[in-house]
């Protein structure tokens, strides 16, 4: 959470820059990040489109929730 909350609203950020901060070998922690962004409610996206994170293939970005007007 704390990866959003630092870039704000309106910014993405990769899993993996939350993996690799954990630990250097951090791919095997990407399937474990996915699903913490499922639990703290993170909005996923691949190529702009909103995707479930833990179905998704290929690379995805993490960014908050956006509020419905």
């Amino acid at each position: 959470m704390q990866h959003a909350i630092a870039r704000g609203a309106d910014k993405s950020f990769c899993p993996s820059e939350v993996a690799r901060a954990l630990a250097d070998d951090w791919r095997p922690l990407m399937p474990r990040v996915r699903t913490c962004a499922v639990r703290l409610r993170l909005r996923a996206t691949q190529q702009g489109a909103p995707v479930d994170p833990l179905t998704a293939q290929g690379p995805i970005r993490l960014s908050l929730a956006q509020d419905p007007d």
